[in-house]
């Protein structure tokens, strides 16, 4: 009787393990993931690649555990993957995006974000995300009117407001910058007024004493 127990349990547990898909193992592997479990993460997401070599998300999501982990390279080529097996896919491009961002390849990034706005129109960290690109390229305008396009999705983004007015006023836009700032102090960012006493204030006493 023991054996026959014992062969049935193995039963079980083999189909069981069958059972599992590619899916399966990647949302396991995303709740290791957010318990701070990586090693167990990174196991159930080669799983399901072994599984599936087409399951575009656990590529994705092992992508973004090697990224939290600075293996930029690793990533990257996972990112790839994913792009491959899914080209429609906005997330990794975003992701993506972040990683050239980090590298400093910001034409490199402003072309993912670029690719993710084309598939998610209304993808406003990946608008936001381009206009920081563009700011460190100095393409101030082309930030501003990303900034814009946030606002236009969601009058209430403050971090477009903030940043939108830095660069209206570095790019010369004084006075609507301020007002940019002023409205990003109103919805609640504090270093806002920071930045008006700061580029504000000065300018405009700057001004005062000029008459």
């Amino acid at each position: 009787m023991k054996s026959v127990y014992f062969l049935v349990i193995l039963l079980v547990t083999i189909t069981t393990g069958y059972s599992q898909t590619a899916k399966d193992y990647t949302q396991k592997g995303m709740e290791y993931y957010e318990k701070h479990e990586y090693m167990e993460a990174l196991i159930n997401l080669n799983k399901a690649v072994e599984l599936d070599p087409n399951y575009f998300r656990a590529y994705y999501v092992r992508a973004n555990i090697k990224d939290a982990f600075d293996d930029r390279h690793g990533a990257m080529k996972d990112y790839n993957i994913s792009i491959e097996k899914n080209a429609k896919f906005a997330d990794a491009f975003f992701s993506r995006g972040n990683v050239k961002m980090k590298l400093q390849d910001y034409y490199g990034a402003i072309d993912d974000y670029s690719m993710a706005i084309k598939i998610n129109e209304n993808y406003i960290e990946a608008y936001y995300n381009r206009g920081k690109a563009k700011q460190y390229l100095q393409a101030y305008e082309d930030a501003i009117n990303d900034c814009s396009k946030i606002i236009q999705i969601n009058a209430k983004s403050v971090d477009a407001y903030y940043m939108r007015g830095l660069l209206r006023i570095n790019y010369g836009d004084f006075k609507n910058g301020c007002l940019d700032l002023s409205k990003a102090g109103e919805l609640g960012d504090l270093k806002a007024y920071e930045a008006i006493k700061e580029k504000c204030n000065q300018k405009s006493g700057e001004t005062e004493g000029s008459y």
